[in-house]
């Protein structure tokens, strides 16, 4: 089990950017930090998750 943003997931040995697609997260809207580190973007790719991960997907959001 991986905790994405707070949540037990069945997400192990998915891609980040699998995950992502998966869930309905645009890649390029978006930080991800496994483990307390920032992934690069052009990782998320090659990125697997692991049993016992623990990521936080980060949304931008715009205001007025």
């Amino acid at each position: 089990m991986v905790t994405i943003n707070g949540k037990q997931e069945e997400a192990a040995g998915m891609t980040i950017l699998a995950y992502l697609e998966e869930a309905g997260y645009s890649p390029d809207r978006v930080v991800v930090e496994k483990n307390l580190e920032i992934i690069p973007r052009e990782a998320l790719g090659a990125s697997l998750l692991e049993d016992g991960d623990s990521v936080e997907v980060l949304r931008f959001v715009g205001g007025g």
